[in-house]
Parts: C-alpha cells; structure tokens; sequence
C-alpha cells in the first residue's frame, strides 16, 4: 500500500465517513499524490522537521508530510475528520508516525505542542488569509511558510506596491518577512474541483525586523486601504484625528500626503506609525 492517498481512496474515505464536502468551510481535499509530493518539495524543509497542518481533511498532504520524514502537528475544526484522521494515519504510516491531532478552530488556536518550524498547508479559500496571519503572529517559531490558496489570494499576498491587486494581505504579509508565489495548481487535482486555480505561497520570516508595534502599524494599513482612492491625507484623517494631524504625521515620516496606500511598502507604514508618536 501507498503511503499517499489517491482519488478512488479519498472518495471511498469520504462515502465511508458521509462525508459531503462544504463550501461553508471551504474543503477541497488534493487528490493528486503528485501534487502532494510537489508541495512537500516546494515547501524545502529542514529534514525531520516539526510543521503544523491547517484544515488537513481526509490526510493527503497529512500523509505527504509524513512520508518525507516530518512531524505533523494538524489542526483540524470538523468533528467528523478530526475523528478519521489519526486512524488513518496509522493505516498509512503505523502507530509509531510523529503525528498529533489538534482538534480545534485555526483561528483560535493559540498553542501548539513541539514548537512547529513551519506551516504548511491547503487552506481553506473562506479563511485563508485571516489563519495565515493569525498562525504567523500566535507562532514565533514558525520561520517557513508555504499555502496553497485560491489563486487571487495569492497574487494578492505575492503583489508588490503598484500593483492592482496590492492590499491590506500583501503588506501584512511582509511584516513577517519575504512574500513569493512559487507555483499554480490547477483545480482539477482537486475535490470537489473549485471554479478557480490555486496558487501556492511561500512566506520566509524575517525576525525582529522592525523597531515598531505590529498592532499600530497594521492600524495605518488597514486604514490606507479602507478608502484606498483618497489620498493618504484624506484616508489617514480617522486613524490620525483629523486630515492636518495625518499630513503632519505623513510629512515626518518623509510621506507625499497626496500618495496613496498603494504605492507603499512595508518600510512605509512603519516609518509612518512611528511617525505619529513622534511628530
């Protein structure tokens, strides 16, 4: 027996278990070992390295993980594959595989056992950048990460300032460290197949990057991008309290105040929250 599992194995996983995928919490399970193994690959981890696993479903990339000599540490919030999951783990890999099951929401977690190096997963399209952000910041010890997400996820999170598609994700993303889009996997590895691509990110973390607090710099992002077509003075005006404080504030930090969110960096939101308590 194969240590990964095909299409005709997770389809028979799924009808033994009742299982009908749901869009509400977006499972599309990989069905393509080879497409298993190329993530394991891009994903160039230490060897016997320890990765936490988001929304691992019926265990194909669980199973990838494992068979190329990783510690799995899984976090999965549906009861039904919570529950399947370590059995089939060890009809695959035996009683002794370094794996353990977290059975909880993504978003919540807030402790992990074996201090995971990094992350790596298939994350569920509805929640995709709130559990990548919320993983990187609950886990200091997470220093690579690679998700695959919906294809203008991640563009979105890969865009560079400029770019159509730069956001509130692309800057968040770079707190942390360097942000690359390192492949596209087509949606027919997929089950069910979803309507679009996937893509596949690749976050490397950079600690202790920035002099500033992470909660006040992500404040002037989020409000940069609420009405990304007003200048920076006038979307700044809220966050700052008033459009004259923003421009003082914008002006110190070596701003355009008539610039736009979409034109800068990472560097540029922190010299600019910095800026506020200083200006």
């Amino acid at each position: 027996m194969s240590t990964l599992l095909n299409a005709r194995e997770i389809r028979e996983l799924a009808d033994d278990l009742g299982l009908r995928p749901t869009k509400q919490r977006g499972q599309n399970f990989v069905i393509d070992p080879n497409t298993v193994r190329m993530i394991v690959d891009a994903a160039a981890l230490p060897e016997a390295g320890t990765v936490a696993e988001v929304g691992p479903g019926l265990g194909s990339l669980t199973l990838g993980l494992l068979e190329a000599g990783h510690r799995v540490i899984a976090v999965e919030i549906d009861d039904l594959l919570a529950a399947r999951l370590p059995r089939t783990v060890a009809e695959r890999c035996g009683d002794d595989a370094p794996f353990e099951l977290v059975h909880a929401d993504a978003l919540r977690v807030s402790e992990l056992p074996g201090r995971p190096q990094a992350l790596v997963a298939n994350l569920p399209y509805n929640v995709a950048v709130p559990v990548l952000l919320h993983f990187l910041a609950t886990f200091e010890s997470i220093t690579t990460v690679l998700v695959m997400v919906q294809a203008e996820v991640a563009d979105r999170l890969a865009a560079g300032p400029g770019s159509r598609v730069y956001g509130v994700p692309s800057v968040k993303a770079r707190w942390y460290g360097s942000v690359a889009r390192v492949a596209t996997v087509g949606k027919n590895v997929f089950w069910p197949a979803p309507n679009v691509d996937s893509g596949l990110v690749r976050i490397e973390r950079r600690p202790n990057r920035f002099d500033a607090d992470r909660s006040q710099v992500f404040a002037v992002i989020d409000a940069a991008f609420a009405q990304r077509r007003k200048t920076l003075r006038a979307a700044l005006a809220g966050w700052a309290h008033g459009a004259a404080r923003a421009e003082e504030i914008l002006t110190a930090a070596g701003i355009d105040p008539r610039a736009r969110g979409e034109v800068l960096d990472i560097d540029d939101f922190v010299a600019i929250a910095r800026a506020k308590e200083t200006a």
